[in-house]
């Protein structure tokens, strides 16, 4: 194997899982990457040898770990981080960049996090089969989008049933199930008029209750999360068809055009029409 792969993942039109870029890399020692930041979810896994991770804490303090083979590194969107090979034996691994609607709440089964970002698994089992499917995704970079999507769910599954936390969270499984109701009634009916009030009905508690679980959860309140949701299914269709602004602002649940031109705008800072020119 060369010394360092680098693939970025040609399409970005998945939402619930979606690949931005993976490799691999045997480095120097003494090799740095940092101070920098990411917009997606970084995963590393360390092959053999030896590094320092140095990353922003929950409150954007700096802390250092040490991260040898057989443990990983989770670095957070938008988390200020530097790491470094070891000068006598340098580290060796694999990456994948990652993101989508629930991988935050997926997440939230580990104990992953700013405050704990090293990668720990209690099976040895299925360390080796995240390790196996990361290096899969690595050596097969001209698969097809879906194929290596396929792949990205099972390293997905495998990191989080090999981190998955030994602490038992004994408020959280009730409102866990809330959101999962709310986010399969958003994904089935997300082109329809429907109100957060609608959602927390699906779930069978009050509006209040709903937003709060619904933003601790998953990091916006439920009006983002439709907002975004919408818009992104927006692009898609701004991007893979030729039906006009009007027919997508019905598409995606807005029945009038200016208020889905203005939501569009918030998000992406251009018209939808500017969007699709130059994403053609």
């Amino acid at each position: 194997m060369s010394n360092i792969l680098f693939n970025i993942f040609p399409n970005e039109n998945f939402i619930d899982l979606c690949m931005y870029q993976f490799g691999y890399e045997k480095c120097d020692p003494g090799h740095s990457f940092g101070p920098a930041t990411r917009n997606h979810y970084l995963f590393h896994y360390v092959l053999s040898g030896t590094g320092t991770l140095m990353a922003d804490d929950a409150k954007g303090i700096t802390q250092t770990y040490s991260v040898k083979s057989g443990q990983g590194f989770m670095i957070f969107p938008g988390q200020i981080n530097t790491y470094i090979a070891d000068e006598r034996l340098p580290w060796e691994y694999m990456w994948i960049e990652f993101d989508g609607l629930r991988i935050k709440e997926a997440l939230g089964v580990t104990d992953l996090c700013k405050n704990a970002p090293v990668y720990h698994s209690h099976s040895k089992e299925l360390r080796e089969k995240l390790a196996d499917e990361m290096n899969y995704i690595v050596n097969h970079p001209n698969e097809s989008s879906f194929h290596l999507i396929g792949h990205l769910y099972l390293f997905i599954d495998y990191l989080l049933q090999s981190a998955k936390s030994t602490k038992l969270v004994s408020s959280g499984r009730m409102s866990d199930y809330y959101i999962k109701e709310a986010i399969n009634y958003i994904e089935q009916n997300f082109q329809n008029n429907i109100s957060i009030e609608d959602i927390a009905a699906v779930c069978g508690i009050n509006r209040s209750y709903f937003g709060k679980i619904f933003r601790n959860s998953i990091g916006r309140s439920p009006q983002e999360f439709l907002m975004n949701y919408r818009m992104v299914k927006a692009t898609e269709l701004l991007k893979l068809t030729s039906l006009s602004i009007a027919d997508i602002s019905s598409a995606v649940g807005y029945e009038n055009q200016l208020h889905f031109s203005r939501a569009f705008k918030n998000i992406y800072g251009i018209s939808p029409r500017e969007w699709r020119n130059q994403n053609k």
